[in-house]
Formats: C-alpha cells, sequence, structure tokens
C-alpha cells in the first residue's frame, strides 16, 4: 500500500536566480535552483498527551505510520493536501508550528470513517482530525466550524430547555455562519426543502396530487408555533443547571 508522503522541501525555502555563481565557477542552467537549509527546533514534547485529552485522540500514539488511513481518506481523494497520516506524524513529535500551516483544511474532515474502519491499531484517525480541529479553535489559531456552531447551538437549546426547536436552531446556525436566509430562499433553496420534505420523487414521476397531499402544512404551522412559544420539557430548571454545571466541569478537567 502506498504511503502518500507530504514533501519535506517548502516551496518557500527554495530560492532560484537567473545567474549563479559558486566558488568563482558559474552553475547556471540547471543547478540554479537552491534548497534553503531547515532546521526544526520549537517542539513541544507534551502536545501529544495534550491532544490525547480530547474526545477521539486517546489511541493517536499507537500509530505506526502506515498510511492506510490517507490512502483511504475521502478528502485526500479532492485534495491531495489533506493528509491524516501526516498529521498524526506531527502530533506525536510536537511540531505544532507544522499542523499550523494547514490549519485551513483539517476541519474539512467529513467524518466518513473509512480511515477508522481500516486503521489496524485503532487509532481512530478521523476522531484524531476533530481533536486537532478542536484545539485549534480551543486555541484562537483559527475562526470556530460550522460544525462546532451547529453543535453549540444544538447543545445550548438541551442544556437550557431540554428540548430543542429545529426551526430556532437552523436560524441561529444561519445566522451564527453569516449565511444570508433570504437570498438562500431567492435561489430555490426553500423549495428544495419543501420538495424533498414532500418526497421528491413523487412529483418526479408525475404523481402530483400525491405530491400535494404530502405536503407538511401541520409541520410548518408547529415550528411556527414553537418560534413563539419555545417547548420545554417540564421542571427542567434545576436539572439543566446541574448539567451545565456537569459539562463546565468535564470541560475543565479535560483542558485546564
Amino acid at each position: 500500500m502506498a504511503i502518500h508522503e507530504k514533501t519535506l522541501i517548502d516551496p518557500s525555502r527554495l530560492v532560484t536566480s537567473d545567474t549563479l555563481v559558486v566558488d568563482g565557477v558559474d552553475v547556471s542552467g540547471h543547478w540554479n535552483t537552491m534548497i534553503l537549509p531547515r532546521t526544526l527546533k520549537e517542539y513541544d514534547d507534551g502536545f501529544e498527551a495534550h491532544i490525547k485529552e480530547y474526545a477521539g485522540a486517546e489511541n493517536v500514539h499507537r500509530c505506526w505510520q502506515c498510511g492506510s488511513c490517507t490512502n483511504s481518506c475521502t478528502m485526500y481523494a479532492q485534495n491531495t493536501d489533506f493528509n491524516p497520516r501526516y498529521w498524526i506524524y506531527l502530533t506525536r513529535l510536537g511540531l505544532k508550528d507544522e499542523i499550523l500551516k494547514d490549519k485551513d483544511i483539517i476541519w474539512q474532515c467529513v467524518s466518513c470513517n473509512k480511515c477508522t474502519n481500516i486503521c489496524p491499531k485503532d487509532v481512530r484517525p478521523e476522531g484524531v482530525m476533530k481533536a486537532l480541529a478542536h484545539w485549534i479553535e480551543a486555541e484562537g489559531y483559527g475562526e470556530k466550524s460550522n460544525s462546532t456552531i451547529f453543535d453549540e447551538e444544538f447543545t445550548r437549546q438541551c442544556i437550557s430547555r431540554g428540548r430543542i426547536e429545529d426551526s430556532e436552531v437552523m436560524m441561529n446556525f444561519y445566522k451564527g455562519t453569516n449565511q444570508d436566509i433570504k437570498e438562500m430562499a431567492l435561489n430555490g433553496w426553500l423549495g428544495i426543502f419543501v420538495a424533498r420534505m414532500n418526497k421528491w420523487t413523487e412529483l418526479r414521476n408525475g404523481n402530483i396530487w400525491k405530491f400535494i397531499t404530502r405536503t407538511p402544512i401541520m409541520h410548518s404551522l408547529h415550528m411556527g408555533y414553537s418560534m413563539f412559544f419555545k417547548p420545554k420539557t417540564k421542571s427542567w430548571g434545576h436539572t439543566g443547571e446541574v448539567l451545565s454545571q456537569y459539562v463546565k466541569e468535564q470541560k475543565e478537567l479535560a483542558h485546564g
């Protein structure tokens, strides 16, 4: 099985000149490109242990760099810079600065879990990718990902009321990710949403009446009602406070 390697020669270290003279000898032409030396001095020998504190990365120390994760990765097929094996390697060495060079793509993991299923050492690479993404957010190296914004809104409603209200979750998610709901509706998103709720295949097969009778009128009315009268689990007040305190304590234990 091929190991997809990330080149150790950073493009920024390549120096090219039209003419190159070394020790009085003109070596221009094919020899006019020089590679600046690289010495890595900044590393954190406690970084691996720190990442293991995040859920999903507990087994990162088991990795033996076989490359199975990257070889099976859905995202690697789309972007060869997405390399789980390489990031796990950097994590174990404590090379945080090297990981941060890819901070804008680590969060793109789609959690297909192909890597986790194929890993011979039960490293759970998908969990490590999520742990690194959360570490980047927690340390302020990058903005919150869309999935984190959604999770926070979902959790907020669960803790505060014991139940969620679907339309409020989506509205606050779109607001938190700076998505224009009006523009989405004008571009046909609302129509697609309704069509899928009504079973689009019925309309595509010509069953217009069957499609119309499936229109979620009652569901839409219920969602509208819930926007003004928030659903809440009976006698949830004290339970929500206890749960909120527990979550806070667990975060402090995990991340200090």
